[in-house]
């Protein structure tokens, strides 16, 4: 089966071609970073302005590229819940039109849901349940996954995502956008005990970054003021591993208690190197196994939307002509 998918809900337009929701066929993204560079974040209306003008073209490209007619695509999915609204609106927009003008079935996606779909076209023998941690810059969740499109979660965060954290941290200590990255960077060559921060306590496998934020807001602003220097690889290198150990930890307890011993990442914060070689050696210790998405996969694209909408069609999950976009939807 050949899903035609579309990607919209932030600051990368993307569409791709995926058969049976593993094996792509073409994945294309253009991406609005360098653009979005100039502000220190996404500015929505550019964004959807910018969606309206490429959709076309990263459409074509990604058939083109499949080397399929549109005449053999079996159906079209997209994004359409959550995300940026006015972003949302382009994508689902534009595959409403390609659905009717097709007379194919239109699959609606959930966007966290197609982030841990990623892991699918990653590990082709990755099957439900798991227990999967979804981390980005507007999501921290931890989502039991008992089947295709039944998920539970589990704990979310209480305030900030882990991604937004990992962000703001890296703009007060003056990275570059987008901050997460950079700070990530910029951690390698530094010491995590470098620095203390304080060990959040929150109720159950909820989470609460808001805390860790300020403090480091706190300390380059209190440095600033005294005239005195940071040792900003420590400092980047030390917040990066309080907000990892809790994300970490939350994510162990909950594998313990609900007795998960297959564990999946996802989201944008899935790329991070620290979260990335702490729970490989966490699930080393304890014998579970770890799945996570390449590098190409952490973030947005339409790939992991046709992974996921594969699923959802076989699952019945089709809309008609009054699919619209939802800023906020929970992943049930």
């Amino acid at each position: 089966m050949l899903i035609l998918s579309i990607e919209s809900s932030c600051d990368e337009t993307a569409a791709a071609v995926v058969e049976d929701g593993r094996c792509v066929l073409s994945s294309i993204i253009n991406s609005q970073v360098a653009e979005h560079k100039i502000y220190g974040g996404v500015v929505p209306e550019i964004a959807s302005r910018r969606h309206a003008e490429n959709i076309s073209g990263v459409v074509r490209q990604a058939v083109n590229d499949a080397g399929v007619p549109l005449s053999r695509i079996d159906a079209v999915a997209v994004t359409h819940a959550p995300g940026l609204i006015g972003a949302l609106l382009v994508g689902v927009s534009f595959a409403k039109g390609l659905s009717y003008s097709l007379k194919k079935p239109l699959v609606p996606v959930h966007h966290l849901r197609s982030h841990i779909a990623a892991n699918y076209i990653a590990h082709p023998r990755l099957e439900p349940p798991f227990l999967c941690l979804v981390a980005s810059g507007g999501h921290s969740h931890i989502v039991e996954c008992r089947g295709y499109t039944d998920f539970s979660i589990v704990g979310c965060t209480r305030d900030d995502a882990a991604g937004e954290a990992f962000d703001k941290a890296a703009r007060t200590m003056g990275l570059p956008y987008p901050g997460g990255v950079h700070l990530d960077r910029l951690s390698q060559t530094g010491d995590p005990n470098g620095y203390k921060f304080p060990h959040v306590r929150v109720e159950g496998y909820d989470f609460s970054f808001s805390g860790l934020k300020t403090n480091v807001i706190n300390m380059v602003h209190n440095a600033q003021q005294k005239g005195e220097a940071l040792r900003l690889p420590d400092l980047a290198a030390s917040f990066q591993m309080a907000v990892v150990g809790q994300l970490c930890e939350k994510l162990v307890r909950a594998a313990d208690d609900l007795k998960y011993g297959k564990i999946v990442v996802a989201g944008g914060v899935s790329a991070n190197s620290a979260l990335r070689g702490e729970l490989q050696r966490i699930c080393a210790q304890t014998g579970r196994e770890l799945f996570m998405p390449p590098l190409s996969l952490c973030g947005d694209n339409a790939a992991m939307v046709g992974a996921q909408g594969y699923y959802e069609y076989l699952a019945g999950n089709t809309a008609d002509l009054t699919l619209n976009g939802s800023a906020n939807m929970s992943i049930e």
